[in-house]
């Protein structure tokens, strides 16, 4: 795995944006998903990886029960990737891990929370074009029909209508990206996509490993931390905009008028 630690603001965006330019198309348009994380000793656990061993086995029941109990206006149709998608929205455990693909945004994510000022930050890019050479037929046949790297939840229903149809499609677990529906504006703003295993009891990590030429770590030093955030704040990075709402609002705001000095009870800045 490709690990790149950057020591300024302008060594960071290079990195971010590295392999951008596609030949093809004559645009600078990076084939990669991006994940970003405060702490960067964290690994890309699921929701439902961290139940625990039994998590895979409990996947259908809490899906199940979801969409038991959810109101069914909540979701565009009644495809499963997009209750799928609806769950992971609201916090309910799945297989699913959210990215972006904007480097910016997930950059925000690895500096939104003060309290992890202290520890490095990091910035996962998976290169999805790639990942993708990996898929069975099935799945790249529908890519090809579509022009798309991603898939959406009808281009997924083709070729799979269940979790359990996508596990079989394949006898070697596979990784996809799909976009959810415009369920919100959170939704929109982040530019947000999923990643998504055929196996529910490998961890995104276990898959990614041995495959240094698909995934890259660019890590922010905590050093770095406080000047990539003030620079995404003037940028209007913020979560005033990826969380519209009161909510987001009283985010940014407690955080953009908390002192540098003034850390998080229990935590210590870490010397310069």
């Amino acid at each position: 795995m490709q690990e790149i630690r950057v020591s300024s603001w302008m060594e960071l965006l290079e990195a971010l944006y590295a392999g951008a330019w596609r030949e093809g198309i004559e645009r600078f348009r990076s084939p990669c998903a991006f994940r970003g994380m405060g702490d960067a000793s964290h690994d890309l656990s699921t929701t439902l990886g961290r139940l625990g061993a039994r998590g895979p086995a409990l996947e259908s029941h809490i899906l199940r029960n979801f969409r038991k109990y959810a109101r069914r206006s909540a979701v565009p149709g009644d495809s499963i990737w997009n209750w799928l998608a609806v769950a992971q929205h609201h916090g309910l455990p799945t297989r699913l891990l959210d990215w972006t693909y904007s480097p910016l945004v997930a950059l925000h994510f690895a500096t939104e929370r003060l309290e992890q000022f202290d520890v490095d930050g990091v910035v996962w890019g998976v290169d999805y074009t790639r990942t993708n050479q990996a898929l069975p037929d099935a799945l790249r046949d529908i890519q090809r029909e579509e022009g798309s790297d991603t898939f959406t939840a009808e281009m997924l229903e083709r070729a799979a209508p269940t979790l359990r149809h996508l596990d079989r499609l394949a006898p070697s677990p596979f990784l996809l990206f799909f976009e959810p529906p415009s369920l919100d504006e959170r939704i929109v703003n982040q530019f947000a996509l999923f990643s998504l295993l055929s196996s529910a009891t490998m961890s995104l990590d276990q898959w990614l490993d041995g495959r240094p030429d698909v995934v890259r770590r660019i890590v922010v030093p905590s050093s770095l931390k406080w000047e990539v955030r003030d620079k995404l704040d003037q940028a209007n990075v913020t979560e005033r905009v990826l969380f519209p709402g009161l909510d987001g609002l009283s985010r940014w705001l407690t955080r953009y008028y908390t002192p540098r000095g003034e850390m998080p009870p229990g935590k210590t800045p870490r010397a310069e």
